[in-house]
């Protein structure tokens, strides 16, 4: 009943033994970061200059400046008097002043007054916005838009 354990298992580690070895070469090359977590401004923050990023932010105070970041999240009890550039840009709150981005979205709980220049646009019911919304396919470029009768050759 005791006896010595089968030869079975012993074949089944030397295999397992190799496959370690294979992704060997794949430590040289340098695994991805992961993503840190967006920073957070609280609801008690004031700051009066500009924020820019290349990572997401979470705004719940104030800010007297221009925002740019890759994922920009405007809480319901923020407040923003300034340009706001992002990738995606996310309104819950309000906002006195242009937005760009590549998407943007207007909560049901968003305040904005100013322009939007986006290439996808979403706004829920609920919304308040006063301004002009016009897409582009690059809205993040600096460029002033074009009026349409300049794009037109004279004569």
């Amino acid at each position: 009943m005791f006896s010595k354990p089968k030869p079975t298992p012993q074949p089944e580690a030397q295999p397992k033994a190799e496959k370690p070895a294979a992704p060997a070469p794949t430590p040289a090359a340098p695994a991805p970061k992961p993503k840190p977590p967006a920073s957070i401004l609280s609801s008690d923050l004031h700051i009066t200059g500009n924020l820019k990023t290349t990572g997401d932010i979470q705004i719940e105070g104030t800010i007297d400046g221009d925002v740019r970041a890759h994922l920009l999240t405007v809480g319901e009890s923020a407040t923003i008097k300034g340009e706001l550039i992002a990738d995606d840009v996310v309104v819950n709150g309000r906002v006195i002043g242009r937005v760009r981005g590549l998407k943007v979205r207007l909560a049901a709980t968003a305040r904005v007054e100013g322009d939007i220049i986006h290439k996808t646009i979403a706004i829920e019911s609920g919304a308040h916005f006063e301004g002009s919304v016009q897409r582009q396919d690059d809205p993040l470029s600096n460029a002033a838009p074009k009026p349409a009768a300049a794009a037109k050759p004279a004569g």
